[in-house]
């Protein structure tokens, strides 16, 4: 059932009251959810998720002003869906679930109250909370491990292909006088996270036509795993060369920066190139 309507100042009390219930409903998963974000360096990205997903929208408020109100009650089912889930995910102390369910309530909230056609326009924007939030252990562990032997796997043949003696074992990587160990945050894991949040919003904000939208965005994958692969390899270069202080420290610090700079670099390449397309 829709019920057609003006974007008047009732619109937006009402907008406003049923969105500070929700804060009060999800102030403390919040709150957990930034303590992790300080503790978790693969999800430190967390902080800028919601100001891009704010940012996403507010590009969008001419288009959203000339749109008319038309509360749709199916948004009711969907708010509810995502109130349960939060209820289950509670009793079960699933986080994940209950830092999820914020998405479908927010959702349900936009359809409920001001209809179709601004859920359509702010969908994505708000799909785009899923990369504030952590993967379970079990999933990202699942996924960590087979990159740090795939990234081992690709360090070695770089490597070995400069000339320099290496032999791997695994994720660990013996060189002449040192051993490295790839571990959890050098599988390139964390970089194809926060590049797949990166393209995700360059891919969102292009004028691109949607198949040039989802190549940018899926190249975050390769564009990750090739920066990773540069640090890891220039790390074990220079670790064979003036020994394993040199992977530590500050180096180690700085070639994520480098990681992150690279990515970043590589994905407004490859939307200029698509442009051309």
């Amino acid at each position: 059932m829709n019920y057609s309507t003006s974007f008047n100042r009732q619109t937006f009390v009402s907008l406003g009251i049923m969105l500070t219930a929700l804060g009060f409903v999800y102030f403390p998963i919040l709150q957990d959810l930034a303590k992790d974000w300080n503790t978790n360096d693969n999800y430190s990205h967390g902080y800028f998720i919601p100001v891009l997903s704010f940012y996403m929208i507010y590009t969008s408020r001419e288009e959203l002003k000339n749109l008319s109100v038309q509360t749709n009650f199916a948004g009711l089912f969907l708010l509810i869906a995502g109130l349960g889930q939060l209820i289950i995910a509670q009793a079960g102390s699933e986080f994940f679930l209950q830092r999820t369910s914020l998405i479908p309530v927010l959702a349900g909230l936009v359809l409920f109250c001001l209809g179709f056609a601004f859920l359509k326009k702010v969908l994505l924007p708000i799909l785009y909370l899923i990369f504030m939030v952590p993967l379970p252990a079990i999933i990202w562990n699942k996924i960590a491990f087979p990159m740090q032997l795939f990234s081992s796997y690709l360090t070695e043949k770089v490597v070995t292909f400069s000339g320099i003696p290496i032999f791997r074992e695994g994720n660990i990587l013996h060189l002449s006088g040192t051993t490295l160990e790839v571990v959890d945050a050098c599988s390139g894991l964390r970089s194809l996270t926060t590049l797949f949040a990166l393209s995700a919003v360059f891919a969102i904000l292009s004028s691109h036509t949607s198949w040039q939208k989802w190549v940018l965005f899926l190249a975050a994958a390769p564009i990750a795993i090739f920066a990773n692969i540069i640090r890891l390899s220039a790390t074990a270069l220079l670790a064979s060369k003036y020994g394993p202080d040199v992977a530590h420290g500050f180096l180690h610090d700085f070639s994520g920066l480098v990681v992150f700079a690279v990515g970043i670099t590589l994905l407004v390449v490859v939307s200029n190139v698509l442009k051309k397309c």
